[in-house]
């Protein structure tokens, strides 16, 4: 037992030793496996570098390769440039030799410039001489437009004179309806439409019939058929007057309903405007042609109405009847309303558009003779004033556009019965009737020379006839006294008598050719220029 437990012993103690031993090994195995290990890093790092190596020897490898390319390339290019430039260098050689040849002709050549320089300057003097010549002959002929401006401007207005200072055209307008009844009007002028023949025929007591007839003459006379434009051809003389410095009044007379709105202010198309847009347009238009004789104008007009003998502003802004104008004259400034719009002008067009807001604002009321009878009297005022640069000349015109209120009996117009329409026809006879004193005592003074004779242009104290239960009038005629400057000898007067074709108004229209008839043998004074310094 002692033995098995000795050989135990000893095979645990070989046992031991042999673990030992293999630990050892094991350790050996380990530490060889690191070094390997470690080897293989080493390597495979070497590795990595011999082949960045590489790829950096190809990339540096590939730039050498395209640098020679590009010098390969370089080189063509430098071998091609070396064989243009000699081939340049020979045409040079020969454009040299070429030049030379033209130096020679370009010598030849200025030699003969030369030559001819003494030829050129003494005709270079003699077309400044020619210059001078034709400026001065020119300035002669400017100086002879301008002249003939004022010859033409006294013969216009000799013209004028001859024909009348005051002067009265007469018109029928067309009936408006097939089955209105059609006065018996002639015209038994048809070379110079001046006369107007009226007939009337009507039963007596006896039961006989009783013709009448009444002639009348005019300085024109248009019948129904004639248009705007022909009317105003007859006008447009006065136009020009105005802007050569005349005062010019042109007035709408008649009876209510006999055209007068539409004669003054017309339609809206072009055919039917009437005088004050196409005299307006006439205006400019003279106006625009005269710049190049030297005159420069500058325009403003107004437009008021006068109802009841008070004075509306037709281009205010507020409500009619709110602001107290009162009427200025003076030697300066000619003839003023206060605080009232005065427009300056710039186009036609904007007159138009003025006329058109006017007309809108005016006072207008039914009576039997019109469904739309104007009540009150509107004066539309151009005014124009122009220099001359050239001669220092000056001017001032004015031109008045007036569409009277309607003439109308009060029997006649139904306004006995309403006490605001009897108002009305009352103030618009009182002021027709003084317009008619008016021409009367101009007419008066003028033949007989006396320039003292009193002239009742404000007419102040007059009464309204006929009525007893109006209350005493004291006032001014704002009608006559506004147009004071232009109804006077020094002015061009214009009345448009206009009429009504139909039986039921034939009274009126005799009437109405009385009264012009009375004008038109009104004599007045010589029109002066109005200048100013």
């Amino acid at each position: 037992m002692d033995a098995e437990r000795t050989k135990v012993t000893q095979l645990q103690a070989q046992m031991t030793i042999t673990r030992n031993q293999e630990l050892n090994q094991r350790r050996e195995i380990d530490s060889m496996i690191e070094e390997l290990d470690t080897m293989r890093k080493k390597h495979a790092r070497e590795v990595m570098d011999l082949e960045m190596d590489m790829r950096k020897k190809d990339r540096e490898n590939r730039e050498l390769q395209e640098d020679l390319k590009c010098c390969r390339s370089d080189l063509a290019r430098e071998r091609e440039s070396v064989s243009q430039l000699k081939a340049t260098v020979a045409s040079q050689s020969t454009a040299d030799l070429t030049k030379a040849a033209q130096m020679h002709a370009l010598q030849a050549q200025l030699s003969a410039l030369q030559s001819t320089y003494s030829t050129a300057l003494s005709q270079i003097a003699q077309l400044q001489l020619e210059v001078e010549t034709v400026q001065k002959e020119k300035e002669r002929l400017r100086n002879e437009v301008i002249d003939g401006e004022m010859v033409r401007r006294k013969l216009h207005n000799t013209i004028q004179e001859l024909k009348g200072n005051i002067r009265v055209f007469c018109r029928v307008r067309p009936a408006l309806a097939a089955n209105e009844e059609v006065a018996a009007i002639t015209f038994p002028d048809p070379l110079d439409h001046k006369e107007i023949v009226v007939a009337s025929s009507s039963e007596s007591a006896m039961g006989n019939e009783r013709k009448e007839t009444w002639n009348f003459t005019f300085d024109k006379v248009f019948e129904p058929p004639s248009t705007q434009a022909e009317v105003f051809e007859e006008i447009s003389h006065l136009a020009q007057s105005c802007v050569d410095g005349y005062n010019v009044c042109i007035f709408a007379y008649g009876q209510t309903g006999s055209g007068k709105s539409f004669t003054m202010e017309g339609g809206i198309t072009d055919s039917t405007a009437g005088m004050i847009p196409r005299a307006v347009e006439q205006v400019f238009r003279v106006a625009e042609d005269l710049k190049s004789k030297g005159w420069e104008y500058k325009m403003e007009g107004q437009f008021l109405e006068i109802y009841n003998e008070t004075i509306n502003d037709l281009l205010g802004h507020g409500e009619l009847d709110k602001k107290k104008h009162e009427i200025r004259h003076d030697a300066k400034n000619g003839t003023r309303v206060t605080d009232v719009n005065v427009v300056p002008l710039r186009s036609p067009s904007q007159v138009r558009t003025l006329l058109a807001a006017a007309q809108s604002r005016r006072t207008v009321a039914a009576t039997l003779m019109n469904e739309r009878s104007s009540r009150s009297h509107s004066v539309f005022t151009l005014r124009i004033s122009g220099t001359n640069a050239q001669n220092g000349e000056r001017c001032e015109g004015c031109l008045n556009l007036v569409d009277l209120a309607g003439s109308e009996r009060l029997n006649a117009s139904g306004a006995a019965g309403d006490k605001d329409r009897l108002r009305e026809t009352q103030n618009i006879n009182k002021s027709l009737s003084a317009l008619g004193d008016v021409i009367a005592a101009l007419g008066e003074r003028g033949a007989s020379g006396d320039a003292a004779k009193h002239i009742p242009y404000r007419n102040s104290k007059a009464r309204s006839p006929n009525v007893a239960s109006l209350p005493h009038i004291d006032s001014l005629v704002q009608l006559t006294y506004l147009l004071m400057n232009s109804l006077s000898g020094n002015s061009k007067t214009l009345m448009i008598l206009n009429l009504s074709p139909l039986a039921a108004h034939l009274n009126e229209s005799l009437c109405s050719l009385r009264f012009a008839t009375k004008v038109n043998n009104t004599m007045l004074g010589t029109a002066r220029k109005q200048l100013r310094n």
